[in-house]
């Protein structure tokens, strides 16, 4: 679904990544792990398009997106949840979601198993974005996400500042979503996260990231065993 080879990127002279390589199966999740600054955040954005990368390449099902711009991606299945939700908060629940559908030819409706994964969203619907609580934002950012129909999502931080019954939920969600996806076929999911707990239970495979670079990289049933607590706690 999603590979990446020897990606390196730069702001301004501070080199980034430092040749990434990473791959994401359907009917997986690969976790990416790691302390605060190490290029988590820069490393979605780059598989989005929303930061130029300097080398390396950006694969989706075969095709090279690396130099696409992020529009192109979306239609060609990535959906992105970025850090802070960024849901438009003066709009609807309904109208957020439709955003989700601009890419989409007019006409075209929301899949109803957003509302079947995300119950609180149908009853929330006209409801404006920025009264909602931030577990309720977390999952309507999700699922704004979802409405195009991507073949791979990509999550940053979606624990971030929820709480833990919303996070359950959340993780059950993103399980589904990896086996069967929103049509019953298999969806790969990239997340990035440093809450240790829920990355372990959700993972099939983990990578860790350290100063830009992947210094470790597994099955997510083996990160007790590889230490990987530990070494997010150095």
């Amino acid at each position: 679904m999603l590979q990446i080879e020897d990606l390196h990127q730069y702001y301004g002279g501070s080199h980034i990544l430092r040749g990434v390589h990473l791959q994401a199966a359907p009917g997986e999740v690969t976790v990416v792990l790691g302390r605060n600054g190490v290029g988590k955040t820069t490393l979605l954005k780059s598989l989005m398009g929303l930061a130029a990368v300097r080398s390396g390449k950006v694969r989706l099902g075969g095709a090279d997106v690396t130099r696409a711009a992020p529009y192109i991606r979306a239609r060609q299945g990535m959906g992105y949840v970025p850090q802070g939700r960024e849901i438009f908060a003066r709009l609807t629940v309904g109208e957020n979601l439709q955003m989700g559908l601009a890419g989409k030819p007019v006409g075209t409706k929301l899949p109803p198993v957003l509302f079947e994964l995300f119950p609180v969203l149908a009853s929330m619907i006209n409801r404006r974005g920025g009264d909602l609580s931030g577990g309720q934002q977390q999952q309507l950012a999700i699922a704004r996400a979802l409405a195009a129909g991507p073949r791979l999502l990509i999550l940053d931080e979606p624990t971030e500042g929820i709480q833990p019954s919303v996070i359950k939920d959340i993780g059950r969600v993103i399980k589904r979503l990896a086996k069967a996806g929103l049509d019953g076929k298999p969806m790969g999911i990239v997340l990035v996260e440093q809450y240790y707990d829920f990355a372990a239970e959700l993972a099939d495979r983990y990578v860790v990231m350290e100063r830009g670079a992947v210094v470790q990289s597994g099955r997510g049933s083996d990160m007790a065993a590889d230490g990987v607590r530990a070494r997010m706690s150095i």
